[in-house]
């Protein structure tokens, strides 16, 4: 496991964004990786965040924590700036111990994270510790949300979440300094009743250094890669050369699932506006693992945990999105270079 840093976070950024010919403009009228996916075709599902907007407009609540000692809930506003309300978290929690009960869906579809269900591999879980990672974005007090084992978050009845083989694009925001090689750190779609259902059955980010039935990427490790259930993949083999190392202080990982016999990982340094590097493209895995394609998705939601409740999760998380549809290069550079104007670590 490994631990390091605070953060700072920089102001936004004023230039426009281009996606393919559409100038998507962050500054004035704000934009949000949400935005800049849905002018490319291929419109957020959900998109959860304890540190942000994803859509420009977005003025509700980002998550809710539940102060221990008397079981009162307050919900986080954002704030007119597009961060989080961390003050007013703090002045509720003064004293106390705070959970982070549920983590918000800022899409329409409303598919909130609430404490995972009793599942397979783990009956227990428990919410993070709302206090425990302070970071801070352009002189607002945020938090992200800090795994430690037997926590997560699930919602196993979403809505229009891709299913099946239909595409998507999955990305979240971690960091390459607190990670472990326990299953499993994920974000993504998972199985409705939190059981595993054998191959293709969930397609989710995983970040951390687990060697799943020695499959790796390049060295030690953390490494972004795929979880399709019952496998970790680096790309459709055991080994990935290509597959390097993320150390930085905030990661940005993707996973991209095509409709045809194809996946994509992306990853790189959440403060850096530098396209994703492409780690893998190319046909899904098969062999004694069982076959990838077609996908069999069943459109739940997993965070901090296995598609099977596996719970020994230990990271980070500020923000991900899921979407409908299989996005361009140029909208990933886009929605990379949005994360990158946001100012993690700065």
């Amino acid at each position: 496991m490994h631990i390091r840093g605070s953060f700072l976070f920089s102001t936004l950024c004023i230039i426009p964004v281009l996606v393919s010919n559409i100038a998507i403009t962050v500054n004035g009228d704000p934009t949000g990786p949400c935005d800049i996916f849905g002018s490319g075709g291929t419109p957020c599902v959900a998109a959860h965040s304890l540190t942000r907007r994803l859509y420009g407009n977005f003025t509700g609540a980002l998550y809710q924590v539940r102060r221990t000692s008397d079981n009162t809930t307050k919900d986080i506003m954002v704030l007119p700036n597009g961060y989080a309300d961390g003050p007013s978290q703090d002045s509720f929690c003064t004293d106390n111990t705070c959970i982070v009960q549920i983590i918000y869906d800022q899409s329409p579809n409303l598919n909130h994270l609430g404490i995972a269900p009793p599942a397979e591999r783990y009956k227990n879980y428990t919410g993070v510790n709302a206090t425990k990672y302070p970071i801070t974005m352009n002189g607002n007090k945020v938090y992200g949300a800090h795994f430690e084992g037997g926590m997560g978050y699930r919602n196993n009845t979403a809505q229009n979440v891709p299913k099946g083989n239909n595409p998507e694009v999955i990305y979240m925001v971690t960091s390459g300094l607190y990670y472990n090689d326990k299953c499993c750190h994920d974000y993504g779609n998972a199985e409705t009743d939190s059981r595993d259902h054998g191959p293709g059955t969930m397609e989710c980010v995983y970040f951390g250094n687990l060697e799943f039935d020695r499959r790796k990427g390049n060295g030690t490790g953390p490494w972004i890669m795929a979880d399709l259930e019952s496998g970790l993949y680096p790309s459709n083999s055991s080994f990935n050369p290509n597959n390097i190392p993320m150390p930085y202080d905030f990661v940005t990982g993707m996973v991209k699932g095509n409709s045809i016999d194809n996946f994509v990982l992306k990853a790189g340094d959440a403060t850096s506006p530098a396209p994703l590097l492409k780690m893998y493209d190319g046909p899904r895995p098969s062999g004694s693992s069982g076959n990838y394609y077609p996908m069999r998705k069943q459109g739940a939601i997993a965070l901090g945990s296995g598609g099977d409740g596996s719970a020994g999760s230990v990271g980070l998380f500020f923000e991900g999105v899921m979407t409908a549809g299989f996005s361009t290069d140029d909208v990933d550079v886009a929605v990379q270079n949005n994360i990158a104007q946001a100012g993690y670590g700065k």
